[in-house]
């Protein structure tokens, strides 16, 4: 399953914190006239990354290409 841009929750907290997270819920449903199944699934992704002192935080941009994501800066 791939990643998709507007699941993708992206910002700075914490002073100079940059988060990065995804949350994904999936339920599929089956039935018939004899029986009813439900599966659920769900999974949680977070990372933090501790910005330096000189971090021009209003700068700071993000990409993503393929279901992964690029850093741009140097």
């Amino acid at each position: 399953m791939g990643l998709k841009k507007e699941e993708i929750k992206v910002g700075v907290e914490d002073d100079r914190v940059l988060h990065i997270s995804k949350e994904r819920k999936i339920e599929k449903e089956d039935k018939n006239e004899t029986w009813h199944r439900v599966e659920r699934s769900s999974g949680k992704f977070s990372k933090r990354f501790r910005l330096p002192e000189n971090a021009e935080i209003d700068k700071i941009k993000a990409t993503m290409e393929n279901g992964g994501s690029q850093r741009d800066g140097s």
